[in-house]
């Protein structure tokens, strides 16, 4: 019997997969099985292009964690299954084994800007309801505001030649109790480490799922660069950010490099 399409009431489902490969396994492989397995995720990767999901963008994996790495992106969780199937299924038995997964979907984060909100930074900047011109700037604030709602749901990841992951939790210690803090007080802190992230618009472009009830952290974040050291440079800074250096606990960091699989097969010798 199938099952109805599980879908979520808004955003998408998201898949990080990490892989090394057997090469001792791969070596014993004939050649025409080989070609095979990059003919396959080729047409894995081909039925599913993106921008949007259902996406599949493939990595080779740097630092030793992992060799190749797969990010998925499908708006049914049946899909999103049967893509990490198909991915693994291009690859002969035994030749991929797991290094790390994880689970998570894409939301709205908890403190989205309302239209008070809006009204109140345009007045920091002198402009008031009823002065000429506000209309237009509340209204093009909406309009921004709309747009950064619509692709934190439903994201068009560009194809930057790095991928930075990892897990994260908000720390739930007696002294330093995230959830304990009041809406008002999170928000604020929320909006400052947001400040330090915008700092790095065009260097730097993020994901942030959520993943609390479907993964071992909180939140999976994914950073896209075209420099390794715009990674560094934003993940030394946001520790200093009290959101990060008081209330922020980290899991592994992994590092890959965006290609398509042809790419991945030169660039692993495959």
């Amino acid at each position: 019997m199938s099952l109805p399409p599980v879908k979520l009431s808004q955003g998408v489902h998201v898949a990080h997969l990490f892989f090394r490969l057997d090469r001792i396994r791969w070596a014993a492989l004939p050649q025409d099985a080989r070609a095979g397995a990059l003919r396959a995720l080729e047409s894995v990767c081909a039925a599913h292009p993106g921008p949007a999901a259902p996406r599949v963008m493939t990595f080779a994996g740097v630092g030793g964690k992992s060799d190749l790495a797969f990010l998925l992106f499908a708006p049914e969780l049946q899909q999103l299954s049967a893509m990490q199937r198909d991915v693994e299924l291009a690859f002969p038995p035994g030749t991929l084994q797991p290094s790390y997964s994880y689970l998570s979907v894409t939301e709205l984060p908890e403190y989205v800007a309302t239209d008070d909100d809006l009204k109140a930074i345009l007045a920091r900047e002198g402009a008031v309801p009823g002065q000429p011109g506000f209309d237009e700037r509340f209204a093009a604030a909406q309009k921004r505001n709309a747009e950064y709602q619509h692709y934190r749901l439903y994201p068009e990841m560009p194809d930057w030649e790095i991928l930075c992951f990892y897990p994260m939790n908000k720390r739930r210690a007696a002294g330093d109790n995230w959830y304990a803090l009041d809406f008002e007080t999170r928000k604020k802190l929320m909006a400052g480490h947001a400040r330090t992230g915008r700092k790095y618009s065009g260097r730097i472009s993020q994901l942030i799922t959520g993943s609390a009830g479907l993964d071992d952290w909180e939140w999976g974040v994914t950073l896209f660069a075209h420099q390794l050291d715009a990674v560094k440079e934003i993940v030394y800074e946001m520790r200093f950010d009290e959101v990060s250096a008081r209330y922020g606990e980290f899991g592994s960091f992994y590092i890959a490099l965006r290609m398509s699989p042809a790419d991945l097969w030169n660039h692993l010798h495959l």
